[in-house]
């Protein structure tokens, strides 16, 4: 390509609109039609500027997006246009902006208040933190869904997010400081938690293996709160010593207790985080395709040891990958199970085999 064509191909990037525009006619008959497809334009964040005109901030999501609502629209009789457009006269850039931002700010109040209300009622011990627990959760996934819509960073969000936040940190509880390493007096244990192990568990069995007690023992029990014995020690259940705080799931729990700040550990704990609690928190692309591999994990194997031996390969080529690869070869290895310690693509391999 020459400099003429590239310079040339430069400028047809810079030139290009950068909104979209739905133009459509409906028919007059069914009414429910018309609503339809109003839901669904609320439902992609689009603002309407005139009648059976809506604004789209163009990316290639928002193009695919309206290619289906168009199409949907066609279906049903009607017509529509999905046009690239720069405003020139009228409305400007800024005041489209405005119009997003507008339309997103009401929803970020409502979140404010709502979380105002929790930590007031916290404050006046008049929510149990179970209930706040749940309060959050909810209010989580709402912000995630809210802030998804959100093109321009409408000024509210901040405030949503630092009452929010608040709620997580009143919810935890302020750690007991230690004056040595914290995890020392956790070492030699027996770890009890529920049986039927699934992703949360199975990660923080990983984590207390690797990183805290190199020689724990594990108990799955199917009581959802024991009596411990003497030198054990519960995680991820009612009343344990480790469990869920606020919008913490265990795992990140027990990095919090044992002052684990490791890189690799904070991606592998936003990824437990996204699929134990199921709010998309931290948005981590590796969720979806991770929650399968957990499910297929869960699904092949029916006992724990077996579960979190195999969640235990998958996670060491996690740690691995996010950074810090010298960890692991200065642990020492995990108690025999009974099951084959494999690399994970011949885990994977042995595991399709079994099933055959």
């Amino acid at each position: 390509m020459n400099e003429e064509t590239t310079i040339g191909a430069n400028r047809q990037t810079e030139d290009r609109a950068p909104w979209l525009v739905l133009i459509y006619q409906l028919p007059p008959k069914p009414a429910y039609f018309r609503v339809k497809i109003w839901r669904r334009l609320q439902v992609l964040g689009a603002i309407n500027v005139k009648n059976s005109v809506y604004v789209l901030p163009r990316t290639e999501r928002t193009i695919e997006d309206l290619q289906w609502v168009r199409r949907e629209i066609e279906d049903g009789g009607g017509e529509a246009a999905v046009c690239e457009v720069r405003f020139l006269d009228g409305l400007d850039d800024g005041q489209i902006r405005s119009l997003f931002q507008a339309a997103r700010d009401p929803e970020y109040r409502e979140l404010a208040a709502e979380a105002q209300g929790v930590l007031d009622r916290l404050g006046m011990n008049e929510e149990t933190r179970a209930e706040a627990t749940a309060h959050l959760r909810r209010l989580r996934r709402r912000f995630t869904q809210v802030s998804a819509l959100d093109f321009f960073g409408a000024p509210g969000r901040a405030m949503a997010d630092t009452l929010l936040n608040g709620i997580t940190r009143h919810l935890t509880p302020t750690p007991v400081p230690f004056a040595g390493d914290p995890r020392a007096a956790f070492r030699n244990r027996t770890w009890v938690t529920r049986a039927g192990v699934e992703v949360d568990r199975i990660a923080s069995s990983w984590l207390i293996r690797h990183f805290i007690d190199s020689q724990a023992v594990f108990r799955f029990v199917a009581s959802s709160n024991p009596m411990p014995a003497p030198g054990e020690v519960r995680f991820d259940m009612f009343e344990a010593e480790f469990t869920h705080v606020g919008d913490l799931c265990t795992f990140e729990v027990l990095m919090e207790r044992m002052q684990l700040d490791d890189r690799a550990l904070r991606s592998i704990a936003e990824i437990v985080h996204d699929l134990d609690v199921k709010d998309d928190k931290f948005h981590r692309e590796e969720a979806a395709g991770l929650a399968m591999v957990f499910g297929a994990i869960i699904t092949a194997h029916t006992t724990d040891e077996a579960r979190i031996t195999r969640g235990g390969i998958l996670l060491d080529d996690l740690y691995r990958m996010f950074g810090k690869r010298d960890h692991l070869a200065r642990c020492p290895p995990p108690r025999d199970t009974g099951i084959e310690g494999l690399s994970f693509p011949a885990f994977w391999f042995s595991m399709f085999n079994e099933q055959a």
